[in-house]
């Protein structure tokens, strides 16, 4: 069988961007879109899963990959801009502006976004259209 005829169950592991990683996160939680990694066909025994919005007339033989999925439990929460005005608020020693809320939520987005990169899981569990199955996970960048 050649690798084009080869189904999702041929994958051993899956190469993401960790900057894919990270706009389909915040994707998801800035405006709940469905966003995913995506691989599709051919497949073969390492695959790259690129950034993707699920769409109802995908194709039937791609495998998703919830980006959460990709980080460990002990991955720091994504900051809200909630949580974030009320730090600012409860800090005697400044005074709450919105411009210092935004500022000081841009920064807690940065800081997030570097420390999550710590936090990628080595192998995930992915669900294809014949079974589930573990794979590696290689992050690029």
């Amino acid at each position: 069988m050649g690798a084009d005829e080869r189904g999702p169950s041929a994958v051993r592991s899956v190469a993401v961007t960790a900057e894919d990683v990270l706009a389909a996160l915040e994707a998801r939680r800035q405006r709940d879109a469905p966003v995913v990694l995506r691989m599709t066909p051919p497949y073969s025994g390492r695959m790259r899963a690129r950034l993707h919005v699920r769409a109802g007339g995908d194709d039937p033989q791609a495998v998703h990959i919830d980006p959460a999925a990709l980080l460990a439990e002990s991955a720091p929460p994504y900051p809200d801009a909630t949580g974030t005005g009320d730090q600012l608020r409860a800090d005697p020693s400044v005074e709450y502006t919105v411009e210092r809320h935004r500022e000081r939520h841009r920064q807690a987005l940065e800081a997030w976004r570097e420390a999550v990169r710590d936090h990628f899981v080595d192998e995930v569990t992915v669900e294809t259209p014949e079974c589930e199955r573990t794979v590696d996970v290689i992050v690029l960048g």
